[in-house]
């Protein structure tokens, strides 16, 4: 994949939705995972993506185009982003689940 160098800047939004989920998942330890389930929208969890779904706590919706965004303003792996003034240090992994890909948020 190539990167242009006139990158424009990372969605406001998105990074702002982001640092509010991260919070959460700080707050109990717990991964973010966002999971696609559906054409429109990708539900957000707190838990281990390694543990069944029944044991994943729900903490909302967003719609297709903010998780779009939010993986353009972020990478694969490790990354250290400033946002609103806090600085957020977190992996972003790919992992199965509900046979479906889900995008995991951990912070580091």
């Amino acid at each position: 994949m190539t990167t242009n160098s006139a990158k424009l800047p990372p969605d406001v939004e998105a990074l702002s939705t982001l640092s509010e989920y991260l919070e959460r998942a700080l707050d109990k330890a717990l991964s973010l995972i966002m999971l696609r389930t559906g054409v429109e929208d990708a539900r957000l969890y707190l838990g281990d993506v390694s543990a069944p779904k029944e044991e994943w706590a729900s903490c909302g919706t967003i719609h297709r185009e903010l998780s779009d965004a939010i993986l353009v303003a972020t990478q694969s792996g490790l990354n250290n982003l400033s946002i609103d003034g806090q600085t957020y240090r977190f992996t972003r992994v790919f992992a199965q689940a509900e046979n479906r890909g889900a995008i995991v948020f951990t912070p580091a």
